[in-house]
């Protein structure tokens, strides 16, 4: 089937939300969620605090660092595994809690958990997937924060190919739900364009 394709690009300050998905689903972005000094100050406290990890991924057999750092926060003790990897629990900090909170309060949903990830320039990436495993939930409500440089987001229908692509900019909040996580999958491609780096933050409720 040929492959359509819509791309969206984060407007203005002032701009309302933006639906990113056709139809399976939903991924609404709000451009400018978090307060530009918020923003840049929880950014410079997430990149020299976190105790940066880069696991190895398994591929096609073979052993892979990941393309990027990332840790894995939360109070519950629960781990993350995917792609052959388990990430040991961290405590929650201070930040993180109070970022998870805000997120809460605009969306309703609860979280008790975040994988934290940087990107460190336009070769960390991160490929094609869903965040559909078991732990998260039937139709998990997964918020993404972004801090830092913007970097291009894709998503592609698992049946149709359709593609939407949105620029994910500093201070933005990116809200995913239903079937978005079941029939889409999305990645951060890399770039050779010069970009300096981005930190994500996603937040999600898990169950042991």
């Amino acid at each position: 089937m040929q492959e359509l394709q819509t791309t969206v690009s984060t407007p203005s300050l002032f701009s309302d939300a933006q639906e990113l998905l056709p139809f399976d689903g939903s991924a609404v972005l709000y451009p400018r969620f978090f307060d530009v000094d918020f923003a840049h100050g929880a950014f410079e406290e997430l990149k020299t605090a976190t105790p940066w990890e880069q696991p190895e991924m398994i591929m096609f057999g073979h052993k892979h660092a990941q393309a990027g750092l990332s840790t894995w926060f939360t109070d519950t003790g629960i781990s993350y595994q995917y792609s052959g990897i388990v990430r040991e629990a961290r405590p929650m900090t201070p930040l993180l809690a109070k970022i998870g909170a805000m997120c809460t309060a605009h969306t309703g949903a609860q979280f008790n958990s975040v994988l934290v990830n940087l990107y460190r320039d336009g070769q960390d990436s991160v490929s094609w997937h869903s965040d559909n495993e078991a732990v998260n939930g039937k139709e998990p409500t997964i918020v993404s924060v972004s801090l830092g440089a913007t970097r291009r987001f894709d998503l592609r229908h698992k049946e149709t190919k359709e593609m939407v692509r949105a620029d994910l900019e500093d201070g933005s909040l990116l809200v995913m739900s239903g079937l978005s996580q079941h029939c889409w999958v999305h990645q951060i491609a890399k770039t050779k364009t010069p970009v300096g780096p981005r930190i994500n933050l996603t937040f999600r409720l898990v169950q042991a």
